[in-house]
């Protein structure tokens, strides 16, 4: 099924599917070790997968740090983490995740991933609470 999936994506995207699925893998890949940084507060490894314009933003590890504790705390500390779709939306690609917090509630979190010399990159993140939760 996952296959498919991908063959799917591929078809409309314009890759083979061993394109998309290598894309896809390294696209959760990045993800994955950002969460995997923030889970033991390691900011300034969680600071290199964001891209140059969120850097730029936040400027230091430490106020990404903050910005994500504060604004992401299903991130920070997810009890489960589980990816969806990726997609190409309105000609960015997205990755879209779901996160169960420690709470028990679950969010979707809509990654937005740009694709650099040095490899992908999270180029911003929006929230949105899944479908029958408050």
């Amino acid at each position: 099924m996952r296959f498919i999936s991908a063959a799917f994506f591929a078809l409309f995207s314009g890759l083979s599917a061993p394109q998309a699925v290598a894309q896809d893998a390294d696209v959760r890949a990045v993800i994955s070790a950002q969460i995997e940084a923030f889970e033991i507060d390691d900011f300034e490894q969680a600071f290199t997968y964001a891209s140059p314009t969120i850097r730029q933003v936040f400027r230091t590890p430490e106020n990404f740090g903050v910005m994500v504790q504060r604004g992401f705390p299903m991130v920070w500390r997810p009890a489960d983490v589980r990816f969806l779709e990726l997609q190409n939306r309105d000609g960015a690609l997205w990755q879209d995740v779901m996160v169960r917090d420690v709470a028990g509630d679950v969010f979707i979190l809509e990654y937005e991933m740009i694709k650099l010399e040095a490899g992908w990159k999270i180029n911003g993140v929006r929230i949105r609470p899944a479908a029958g939760t408050a």
